[in-house]
């Protein structure tokens, strides 16, 4: 099918997972990010629309050619994400005890947030650690309340972006439904599977993968 609607497909086929991912995690809101959560929402809200709408007006030619780089961007997050958590966590231990968050860096969380959720409503792949640091400049210390506030605000915009998918009639539902099941099949084996792995095996798997891919959508444009 067209890129276009191939993505959106895609977003609606995955968000259940997210969704369930947040329900884990409803018991783990901390007091400090409960406090952050309804400016973040209202963030994740706006900019998953925006983010939709832009990918709707993008022309699919120049769709195409960011594919490749979006992959491309995505997968080395993936590649610096051991450094980027050593970072949140030493972030973690600075701030642990400190629940005083300067007005300035509060207002800059917020449009951060805001480009982030416009990031996942048009693609949206490699957002989960670009939020997590985000909430660790916000002084969140827990991570299962920075994991579960990460997986609310992803569900948000995804959630929104759907919607404004489904208005504007780009979702392909036989797909999206096949998509579905066998995201929740690859869900559970891929996490059975994974957990008898050697875990370095398993993050080379998701390099290469990656990689192929953006060479793939490279050569193929």
């Amino acid at each position: 099918m067209p890129a276009i609607p191939a993505n959106a497909t895609n977003t609606a086929a995955l968000w259940p997972g997210t969704v369930a991912s947040t329900v884990a995690y409803r018991n783990a809101f901390t007091p400090q990010a409960k406090r952050l959560l309804w400016p973040l929402f209202a963030m994740a809200v706006v900019g998953g629309v925006l983010g939709a709408v832009i990918l709707l007006k993008t022309p699919p030619a120049t769709f195409l050619r960011l594919v490749p780089w979006l992959l491309l961007v995505a997968t080395l997050l993936f590649v610096f994400s051991g450094r980027m958590t050593a970072w949140i966590r030493n972030r973690m231990g600075q701030t642990a005890g400190d629940r005083h968050l300067p007005q300035g860096m509060f207002w800059a969380g917020l449009g951060v947030q805001l480009v982030i959720a416009m990031y996942v409503g048009y693609f949206g792949a490699g957002t989960g650690i670009l939020m997590l640091a985000l909430l660790a400049l916000l002084g969140l210390d827990n991570i299962h309340a920075m994991n579960g506030m990460k997986s609310l605000l992803v569900s948000v915009a995804n959630g929104v972006a759907i919607v404004t998918f489904v208005w504007a009639h780009v979702v392909v539902w036989p797909q999206a439904v096949l998509m579905l099941i066998a995201a929740v099949t690859g869900g559970y084996a891929g996490a059975y599977f994974a957990q008898k792995m050697n875990p370095q095996h398993v993050r080379w798997m998701v390099i290469a993968i990656g990689f192929g891919m953006a060479a793939y959508f490279f050569i193929r444009g």
